[in-house]
């Protein structure tokens, strides 16, 4: 979350943090530039007037660095040319201020949806069926329960199925810096979710990590 407005900037940390993604931010052109170069994000939401360095600005250098993580622009009222702008400088999608935060949050669901391949908010692979509009996992046709963190799991490895995701890539991707990344918490996770969507859904590779096979047929 690159944006100068501290207020706006919480705000939005706050619902994506409810909505059980992990969010690093930036105030300033320089600062989010920096990070959007040096850490493998899923999306950056980015603020067009930015301090040190304009949003589009660092949208362009980002792009021509051939880094293709998704970016929603945040543009102001009516300004059509700084849409333009973005569009011609490589966003994905942009949202107007001020900005209702359901729309935000929908937003973001569909460009990792689209980048990752998929059209709609359900992800059915297999004998799993994953809404990301509501939060609901389905095994058969038959809804189960799951724990925040189990659905954020299972939500990442299907979102990038077909590809190896290793230990160090869910734990960065699912918990904040302060989190003990020597800790078993990942294998426990896939353990518990193994029981609740079958035992070979989920594969481990040895050495590499976890793999969901695109390409599995119901059990």
């Amino acid at each position: 979350m690159v944006e100068d407005d501290r207020n706006l900037n919480k705000q939005v940390i706050n619902a994506l943090n409810k909505a059980g993604y992990v969010v690093d931010s930036a105030f300033d052109g320089e600062e989010g530039h920096y990070l959007g170069e040096s850490e493998p994000y899923d999306a950056i939401i980015l603020d067009i007037g930015l301090p040190k360095k304009d949003g589009i600005t660092v949208l362009k250098e980002w792009r021509s660095g051939d880094h293709k993580t998704p970016v929603l622009i945040l543009t102001a009222r009516d300004s059509w040319n700084e849409k333009v702008l973005g569009f011609e400088a490589g966003a994905d999608d942009y949202l107007t201020k001020p900005f209702h935060m359901e729309e935000l949050l929908a937003r973001i669901r569909a460009l990792l949806r689209r980048a990752a391949g998929h059209a709609t908010s359900r992800i059915h692979i297999g004998q799993v069926s994953l809404d990301t509009h509501n939060g609901r996992v389905m095994v058969d046709g038959n809804p189960i329960k799951t724990t925040s963190h189990e659905y954020r799991l299972l939500s990442y490895l299907m979102h990038h199925a077909g590809r190896i995701v290793s230990r160090t890539e869910l734990t960065e991707h699912l918990y904040d810096q302060d989190f003990d990344k020597d800790s078993n918490t990942i294998e426990v996770f896939i353990g518990r979710l193994r029981k609740k969507v079958g035992d070979n859904f989920i594969q481990t590779v040895r050495g590499l990590g976890y793999l969901v096979d695109v390409d599995q047929k119901n059990e």
